[in-house]
């Protein structure tokens, strides 16, 4: 399962959930003439506080002193970048996904339009700025908080635009997975965006102000809510935990290694892709279901052979830290495998499929209870690669085959979507493909 909670080849090496971010800036754009900083900087607040001293917590009743723009709301990252925001940054506290059709009559002409609407917002908002028109002053008090927005086309877009020609080939319909129990109201759909932020507020206002910007030209399809572990929330950097409990990333691709674009991302020249997908990437999106209440019946050790890691820090079963290569030739003292030959992490790894990775880049979602009490709950899972059929198509298939994880996660729903280059100053996103 590709996608598994716990990705493990996707799971790479997740960036860590307190990673800063490439591209971004201490400052947030002025509103009106004041900086937020500035705005933050003398507006009182009161709330749930925590006394310098020893920890005492308490309720202020009055407001407290003055405090500047915290760093998680005024870190930025930027629009026009080589490739679209929301790829690469580290995991956001919250996020947002959702799928867009557009309207009957709505065509290539009324496609452009809106992504020329949505890039203009998102350039905005991202700025810590105002949306241009009936702003709902939702995050009127916060800075940026490391807002991005990234936007996708699904197969139906081309036929709905008459642009069938242009269509990737890599955008053919994923194969059926055995743990596979899809909605279809909930999956694919003609435009894809994610949105992501340090804070529930300004991902809310970006998503309000997307919904708002499609006026008349497209309809949602489906929404998702997410999220992640806030950054500073640890005493230190690391790899972000899933709703099971388990580390959930270690093996993701870093951009430092030298082979990481040519995983990642569509390359600006001699590949299958159209041209307009030059610098672009594919996100394949799926609802997993965890099925928590099976998985915590398990004892530690049988989770952990589940997974073929440690819960408490990450580290292979077969001994060392997170990051120590798994010795997948160790035996115990009967001869069995110390990591467990169908564990999540051995299935998954890039060694065990012909070196496939992909870059997952998930958020966790609730979404309540069932009448008998059972969560609906699991991982939100997304997954950014330059080849879906190298990527997550090879990894899956593998899984499907036999992984200790399948008994405990169920694949609800699916979209891919061809996500372009990010768009240069004076562009919109997808411009290269709606104006070629």
């Amino acid at each position: 399962m590709a996608d598994k909670s716990i990705r493990e080849a996707h799971t790479p090496d997740a960036a860590p959930d307190a990673a800063p971010e490439a591209g971004v800036s201490e400052k947030a754009p002025s509103r009106d003439g004041i900086s937020r900083r500035k705005l933050l900087g003398t507006a009182g607040a009161t709330g749930f506080v925590l006394g310098a001293a020893g920890g005492a917590v308490g309720y202020a009743a009055a407001p407290s002193e003055a405090t500047p723009l915290s760093s998680i709301g005024s870190n930025r990252v930027m629009f026009h970048v080589k490739h679209q925001p929301g790829i690469t940054e580290g995991l956001q506290a919250r996020g947002h996904l959702v799928a867009f059709d557009l309207t009957a009559g709505a065509g290539r002409k009324e496609a452009a339009a809106l992504l020329r609407r949505w890039s203009a917002t998102a350039e905005r908002l991202m700025a810590g700025e105002a949306a241009a028109h009936d702003d709902t002053d939702v995050a009127r008090d916060a800075g940026p908080s490391s807002l991005t927005l990234t936007f996708g086309f699904g197969h139906s877009f081309f036929s709905r635009t008459g642009l069938e020609k242009q269509r990737p080939v890599s955008l053919d319909p994923l194969p059926d997975f055995s743990s596979d129990h899809l909605d279809k109201a909930r999956s694919n759909g003609d435009l894809w965006v994610q949105i992501g932020a340090n804070d529930a507020l300004v991902a809310f206002h970006a998503l309000r102000a997307i919904q708002k910007d499609a006026g008349s030209a497209a309809r949602i399809r489906w929404q998702m809510n997410g999220f992640n572990r806030t950054p500073g929330a640890t005493a230190h950097p690391m790899t972000a935990r899933n709703l099971m409990g388990q580390l959930d990333g270690t093996r993701n691709p870093k951009p430092t290694e030298s082979d990481f674009d040519k995983r990642i991302f569509v390359p600006s020249s001699g590949s299958n892709d159209p041209a307009w997908m030059a610098n672009g990437s594919y996100a394949v999106v799926r609802r997993i279901r965890m099925l928590l209440d099976d998985w915590e019946k398990l004892s530690l050790k049988a989770q952990e052979n589940v997974i073929g890691r440690r819960k408490s820090d990450g580290a292979p079963l077969s001994g060392g830290t997170e990051t120590t290569a798994m010795d997948l030739e160790k035996t115990d003292a009967q001869g069995n495998y110390v990591v467990p030959g169908n564990a999540h992490a051995r299935i998954s790894r890039p060694d065990q499929n012909g070196g496939a990775a992909i870059l997952r880049r998930p958020f966790s979602y609730h979404d309540g209870f069932d009448a008998d009490g059972v969560p609906d709950a699991g991982l939100l899972f997304v997954c950014w690669q330059a080849d879906p059929l190298r990527g997550f198509v090879t990894i899956q298939r593998k899984l499907d085959r036999g992984d200790a994880l399948s008994k405990y996660i169920r694949h609800e729903a699916s979209g891919l979507f061809a996500v372009p280059g990010g768009a240069a100053q004076g562009e919109y996103v997808g411009q290269r493909l709606l104006e070629e």
